[in-house]
């Protein structure tokens, strides 16, 4: 779901750009199609598009499909305008060409990134770390900050959503029958999550999007890392006052990793290792290396280190 409504955000964006200013080959004047009544027809399917977006619990349209309509929609009025105005058909064609290779790189490296991701969960990996947390007895504050501390360092590397779902499992746990602590715990993982995926290329479809693209470099986006830190630690620090330090029961909880557990969180590790040094030294998509590092977890046997 998250790669379908990534690709129709690319799809929007390049959309974007062509209706602002259109310039062929041969080094012909842009032409400005935003003052266009195509233009304003491709603003509002935007705003209706997004309107459903934010409405899908009212409307039970998942929100991959008034975008895909809208982001199809838009490519063929822009087509329409082309024709319009003379300009080759194949500008257009050329365009979303490119923007739908944009999207298979960014498929490809979450592909990678998500089968890693999913195999960790099979081998028990994070039920681990859950259940080590839940079986400590904490304060409700300390749970509050560890959780908010884990959200932050593990969504760098790792799905936003899949962070979030993990620290929000323990919360539940441990406070099932405390809806305000649950509820400032919430917020503060997931404030947390997309904080510690801001300064990370890998963080979130976003920023990989714009390292992938070029626009940043690898080592740019570790600028952000004290503004990351300071949007999570503020809301955090203002959010704990209002937390309880009563101590946790603690539960009874053993889960122990499954045989390989070690081996797939070190190829994860080494799986972006490969991604970077294929961007950086070899000029190659990030997604290549990602494929590469993907085929050992299919190569190498099970096996614990």
């Amino acid at each position: 779901m998250k790669i379908l409504i990534a690709f129709c955000i690319t799809l929007f964006g390049c959309a974007g750009q062509v209706l602002a200013s259109s310039g062929h080959s041969g080094g012909e004047t842009a032409v400005n199609l935003t003052g266009t009544i195509f233009g304003y027809a491709s603003l509002a399917l935007f705003v209706l598009a997004s309107a459903l977006v934010i409405f899908e619990e009212q409307t039970h349209l998942r929100k991959s499909k008034p975008v895909m309509m809208a982001a199809g929609l838009i490519w063929v009025l822009i087509a329409i305008t082309y024709r319009q105005l003379g300009i080759p058909a194949e500008e257009a064609h050329n365009a979303i060409i490119h923007n739908i290779t944009e999207y298979a790189e960014l498929l490809l490296f979450l592909l990678a990134a998500m089968t890693y991701i999913n195999s960790m969960d099979e081998r028990n990996v994070f039920q681990a770390l859950r259940s080590w947390l839940v079986s400590r007895g904490f304060s409700l504050r300390k749970v509050f900050w560890i959780t908010g501390f884990l959200a932050f360092v593990i969504s760098p590397v790792a799905d936003n959503l899949t962070t979030a779902l993990l620290m929000g499992a323990v919360v539940m746990a441990v406070a099932k029958d405390n809806p305000k602590f649950i509820a400032l715990a919430c917020i503060n993982i997931v404030v947390a999550a997309n904080a510690g995926g801001a300064f990370s290329p890998f963080g979130a479809i976003t920023t990989l999007m714009v390292w992938q693209k070029g626009q940043a470099a690898f080592g740019q986006f570790f600028y952000l890392f004290f503004p990351s830190l300071l949007n999570w630690i503020i809301p955090a620090a203002i959010m704990s006052f209002f937390v309880s330090k009563a101590i946790t029961k603690a539960i009874a909880e053993k889960i122990v990793i499954k045989l390989g557990a070690r081996r797939n969180m070190f190829l994860f590790i080494m799986t972006f290792v490969t991604a970077v040094s294929f961007h950086c030294f070899l000029d190659l998509p990030p997604a290549a290396g990602m494929m590469l590092r993907l085929s050992y977890l299919g190569l190498l046997p099970l096996y614990s280190i």
